[in-house]
């Protein structure tokens, strides 16, 4: 997957924050917890969950567009 993947569907301020948000988690977050209680895993997967679903919307869009 390319550059664009990754953020298909996030705002500039969205992605913006999230890097803030991460670079926060890293400097000051926890020293170590379990995966599921880690803030910049749920994070993480909170930013992924919002690209797939900006991603299934489009090729709905397109699916639509072809008919």
């Amino acid at each position: 997957m390319g550059a664009k993947s990754d953020r298909e569907g996030l705002s500039l301020w969205y992605r913006a924050v999230y890097r803030v948000k991460h670079f926060g988690y890293q400097m000051y977050g926890p020293a170590q917890l379990d995966e599921h209680n880690d803030p910049v895993r749920r994070l993480e997967q909170q930013r992924a969950e919002k690209v797939a679903a900006a991603r299934r919307a489009r090729l709905e869009r397109e699916r639509g567009k072809q008919s």
